[in-house]
């Protein structure tokens, strides 16, 4: 099927997600095939893809390995059911997968996205607790500025104000400070304080008491939130508090897991192991929507050996669409490949140029803060007091002109490039953000 440049009558039909839909259709963003690093527009524009899609293309656009095990996979078997029904790629993935995740996390819970892993690891973490006699724990704990998807769970554990205000009440939770500091502003890779933000659990549980409390759920750096990277001892702190009371600790890693950070995982970046782990984006490099929570022997084995027929249900929960074969398929190919030393090699080489590149923005006008980890980085522009994401709204609009898509994010602007980028992809997408950022400035007179 031929597509076609969607009109202003045509397009009100789409409501687009996460997007101001007024604005859009006053200048539509329109991609209408993407390769390699590149998106290339209806207009005959081609892109720098400054944040592989939504953090979830890491090997590139149109990775033939992919394809082709995608192909193939449609012609032997296109969907099996979900519920007492498998095949066999989807022991094959978990295998893959187990063997890839850090310590005795080597069970896989399949789901179609990061907020649908996000609602399963919570769901799971109630669950556990009352198998294990302690049906009291059901509150969790999140973080500000973190982001655990759109659904009620991750929303309600998630610490970015306008994904919440709109819906009323959410589930009992409550949320550790974020990590961001100013005296770390500008920091390259890990900052230096900031452990001691861990021991705000402890305030937490003076008035909630650890008996209550099911899980603390956070990501090992906040993506979403603008690249807010903790210190390195904070992760360590919060899995001893976790274990001195009895609350489990799960990892979001959507955005960290499968090399964002130079290692397989977040986890294996902070040497510290969670009790769940929630996966998606990179998982299948993005071609076909597929999430999963891994997690402890522990907790697999509780839920396993609880009391009741052979019959019974251990854990009512799934989708019509867990592990579909086409996302295990894709999966296989995208971890085959995610797998390999040398790609975590070339990622790990690329962090110091890209650390590099991203800090030489240091200085320009509205700059008032650059944040960067494996290679994943965020620039903060200073806010309009009245209007306080219009500025990085406008800039990321500038960079596009510029033929470089950036992701704005309240008052950043977000970087995660593919891990088969260049070095001089990397100078080249940061040469056009310094661009777009210093015309806006003389613009608005503010330079």
């Amino acid at each position: 099927m031929r597509s076609t440049v969607p009109t202003g009558e045509t397009m009100r039909h789409h409501w687009l997600a996460f997007t101001s839909n007024r604005r859009f259709h006053q200048a539509p963003k329109l991609v209408s095939k993407a390769e390699g690093i590149f998106y290339h527009t209806p207009q005959g524009h081609k892109l720098y893809d400054s944040l592989s899609g939504l953090w979830c293309t890491p090997l590139g656009h149109g990775n033939r390995q992919i394809s082709e095990a995608i192909s193939h996979q449609l012609s032997q078997l296109d969907y099996a059911p979900a519920f007492n029904v498998s095949h066999p790629l989807a022991f094959q993935l978990s295998e893959q997968i187990a063997g890839m995740a850090p310590g005795d996390l080597n069970h896989v819970l399949y789901c179609n996205s990061g907020s649908e892993a996000a609602d399963t690891a919570l769901k799971l973490a109630r669950a556990y607790w009352r198998a294990r006699g302690k049906p009291e724990k059901t509150k969790f704990i999140g973080r500000a500025k973190g982001y655990h998807g759109v659904n009620f769970g991750g929303i309600s554990v998630g610490g970015i104000g306008p994904n919440r205000k709109v819906y009323g009440q959410t589930l009992d939770a409550y949320h550790l400070p974020h990590t961001w500091l100013t005296e770390n502003r500008f920091s390259r890779g890990l900052p230096q304080e900031g452990d001691y933000l861990a021991d705000a659990l402890l305030q937490i549980l003076e008035v909630q008491d650890a008996s209550n409390i099911a899980a603390v759920m956070v990501e090992p750096m906040a993506g979403s939130g603008g690249v807010i990277v903790p210190s390195s001892g904070y992760l360590k702190r919060l899995r001893t508090l976790c274990d001195q009371h009895d609350i489990l600790l799960i990892f979001d890693e959507v955005i960290t897991g499968f090399g964002r950070m130079g290692t397989v995982f977040g986890a294996d970046y902070f040497a510290v192991q969670p009790d769940m782990l929630t996966c998606a984006k990179a998982l299948t490099n993005g071609i076909m929507p597929m999430g999963a929570v891994i997690t402890s022997r522990d907790i697999y084995q509780t839920m396993m050996d609880q009391p009741g027929d052979d019959f019974m249900i251990e854990f009512p929960h799934g989708y019509t669409y867990s592990a579909h074969p086409l996302a295990c398929a894709a999966a296989m190919a995208s971890l085959e490949q995610l797998n390999q030393p040398s790609l975590m090699e070339q990622v790990r080489s690329l962090s110091q140029v890209f650390e590099d590149a991203i800090h030489d923005l240091k200085g320009l006008p509205l700059v008032e803060d650059i944040r960067n980890i494996g290679l994943a980085g965020a620039i903060q522009i200073q806010s309009d007091p009245a209007h306080p994401t219009k500025r990085a709204s406008e800039i990321s609009a500038l960079c596009w002109d510029k033929e470089v898509y950036v992701r704005f994010g309240g008052n950043n602007l977000s970087f995660a490039p593919p891990f088969i980028c260049s070095k001089q992809d990397i100078h080249e997408i940061f040469s056009r953000v310094a661009d777009a950022i210093q015309q806006y400035a003389r613009q608005q007179g503010l330079n």
